[in-house]
C-alpha cells in the first residue's frame, strides 16, 4: 500500500497536475502584485529582530506578499530591498544591493527570508558582504543551492546563471562555513529544481505542498518560517 501510494504521488500525471497548480499561482501572485496598493514602508514597525525580504529571479516584492504580511504579524519589522525590482541582477550585483540597504536601514540581528534564487543571493551576502555581521541567519524556500540542471536549456542569461556548472554556483556551494545558520524550506517535487533545496549543514525542513510558487502560500510554511525567526542564532546565549 505504502509503496503504491509514492507512485500514485510521483507519477507524472501528478507532477503535471503540480506544474498546472504551480503556474496558476504564480499567475495569480503576478497579478495581485501589480494590482497591489501597499506600500513597502508599511511593514517597517515591529518589536522583534528585523527581516529582509529577497524575491526569487523574475519576482517583484509583492510576490511573497502573504509571507510578509504573516512575518509582520507575529511582530517582525519587514524590509524589501524594492531596488531589485523584478531581481534580473547577478547575484553579487543584487547581494551588494541587499547589503547597502541594510546599512543603510541600520539594521541589526537581521533575518533574511528569501524565495529561490533570493537564497543564493542571500548566501553571498552573507558570506562576501556582511563584515559587520548585521545578518543572523536566513530562512530559504526552495533555493537550488546545488543549481539547476534545467538552467542548461535556458536561452536567458539571467536563467542560465543556475547551472550546476555555474562557476559562482559552485563556489557557493563550496562554502559550507555558514550554512549552519540557514533554514532550507521545500516540497517533494519542484518543476524547477530537479536536484532539490537540500544544504548540507543547514536546518533542512521538508512540507507536503510541492511547487516551486505554491509552496510560498501554504500556511505550514509561514508557520515553520515564524517560528525559525524566534529561534537564537547558533551559539547565542538563550
Amino acid at each position: 500500500m505504502g509503496e503504491t501510494g509514492t507512485r500514485v504521488r510521483n507519477s507524472p500525471l501528478q507532477k503535471a497536475l503540480w506544474w498546472v497548480q504551480d503556474y496558476v499561482y504564480a499567475a495569480m501572485c503576478q497579478v495581485e502584485g501589480v494590482l497591489s496598493r501597499v506600500q513597502p514602508g508599511s511593514f517597517h514597525q515591529g518589536t522583534r529582530n528585523p527581516v529582509v525580504i529577497i524575491p526569487g529571479v523574475y519576482e517583484n516584492w509583492q510576490f511573497m506578499l502573504p509571507l510578509i504580511q504573516r512575518i509582520h504579524d507575529a511582530g517582525h519589522p519587514v524590509h524589501v530591498v524594492t531596488v531589485l525590482q523584478r531581481n534580473k541582477l547577478e547575484i553579487p550585483a543584487a547581494a551588494r544591493l541587499v547589503a547597502q540597504h541594510i546599512e543603510e536601514a541600520g539594521l541589526h540581528d537581521a533575518a533574511i527570508v528569501a524565495h529561490s534564487k533570493g537564497g543564493l543571493i542571500g548566501k553571498y551576502a552573507m558570506l562576501m558582504m556582511d563584515p559587520e555581521h548585521r545578518i543572523s541567519k536566513m530562512i530559504t524556500v526552495c533555493t537550488p543551492f546545488s543549481g539547476s540542471s534545467y538552467a542548461r536549456y535556458m536561452l536567458l542569461p539571467s536563467l542560465r546563471m543556475f547551472s550546476p556548472r555555474n562557476a559562482l554556483t559552485l563556489e557557493l556551494a563550496r562554502e559550507e562555513a555558514i550554512n549552519s545558520r540557514i533554514t532550507s524550506i521545500y516540497g517533494p517535487f519542484d518543476p524547477h529544481i530537479p536536484e532539490g533545496s537540500i544544504l548540507p549543514g543547514a536546518t533542512n525542513i521538508a512540507l507536503p505542498t510541492a511547487g516551486h510558487f505554491r509552496i510560498l502560500g501554504d500556511p505550514e510554511t509561514a508557520r515553520i518560517i515564524t517560528e525559525q525567526l524566534a529561534l537564537p542564532e547558533a551559539g547565542s546565549p538563550l
